[in-house]
């Protein structure tokens, strides 16, 4: 017993390869059609995360806009200030000039600050009206934001209540297949999963059903259809890429005997029949 547990995946026969990764298969099917359960909900989780993130970071860019608005706003008030300030003191200094280019030169620097107050003015008004254009903004991803947590809870709460009833299952078959992957060769394994993730249903291994591939069902080849059953090497379809195993490694050999048959005597019957009448 000691012996096969330890046993290298690689000494195995090219028959217990084969098994291993059908079982493995069957294992994963299951693990999908939980997953299945799910539908969209973990999807549909992860986009109103996002979406969430994304509007709580728009609103945080929004928030620092509206306060290097302000700041401006603060400044532009105090360079008016300070225009005013000016504008008094040359208004007092024209009293007492001594000839007309000092009362130019004060008329000139009066014109100045006040140009520079109504550019100040003007900016400051463009500010406000952004600062509240920003404002409303930042409400209404708040809002919005509020809505979607409130949607997030409810899709949280269905997913939380699917994985529940679902855990203990899938706990079981990823434990049992994660054992089983151990005792599979890692280049097949990887070629394996490689063949799962470029099929849209999952299945990286199939039997042949009906002579032909369980995936695609693409006719196979009776001589294929032998190399198959013997067992001998691992052999892929040659349309879809998936593993091939022959129906009684996987299980179902029986069934595709009974069927086939029961329709040919069906057929030779009702041939015999119209014979005779």
């Amino acid at each position: 017993m000691a012996r096969e547990k330890v046993k290298d995946p690689a000494d195995l026969s090219v028959e217990e390869k084969l098994k291993n990764l059908y079982e493995l298969q069957k294992l994963l099917t299951e693990i999908d059609k939980i997953k299945t359960l799910r539908g969209e909900l973990p999807l549909e989780v992860q986009d109103l995360e996002d979406e969430i993130e994304g509007l709580a970071t728009r609103a945080e860019k929004i928030t620092a806009e509206v306060a290097e608005l302000k700041r401006e706003i603060n400044q532009r008030n105090g360079d008016i200030e300070v225009n005013n300030s000016n504008i008094e003191r040359f208004k007092t200094q024209m009293d007492s000039v001594r000839n007309n280019r000092e009362y130019d030169t004060l008329s000139k620097q009066i014109e100045y600050a006040e140009l520079d107050n109504v550019l100040n003015e003007k900016k400051i008004a463009e500010a406000k009206a952004l600062v509240e254009s920003k404002v409303s903004e930042i409400t209404r991803c708040n809002l919005l934001a509020n809505d979607r947590r409130a949607d997030l809870e409810v899709k949280r709460g269905e997913l939380e209540e699917i994985i529940a009833e679902t855990k203990a299952d899938e706990d079981k078959l990823r434990e049992r297949a994660k054992n089983l992957e151990l005792t599979i060769e890692p280049r097949l394994l990887g070629a394996f999963k490689r063949i799962r993730r470029n099929s849209r249903n999952g299945l990286g291994v199939v039997y042949v059903q009906r002579d032909a591939c369980g995936g695609c069902f693409n006719k196979i080849p009776p001589q294929r259809q032998l190399d198959i059953r013997m067992r001998k090497k691992i052999i892929v379809c040659e349309y879809c890429g998936r593993i091939m195993v022959d129906p009684e490694l996987a299980g179902v050999e029986l069934m595709g005997k009974e069927d086939k048959p029961k329709r040919r005597r069906s057929a030779r019957k009702k041939a015999e029949e119209g014979t005779e009448d």
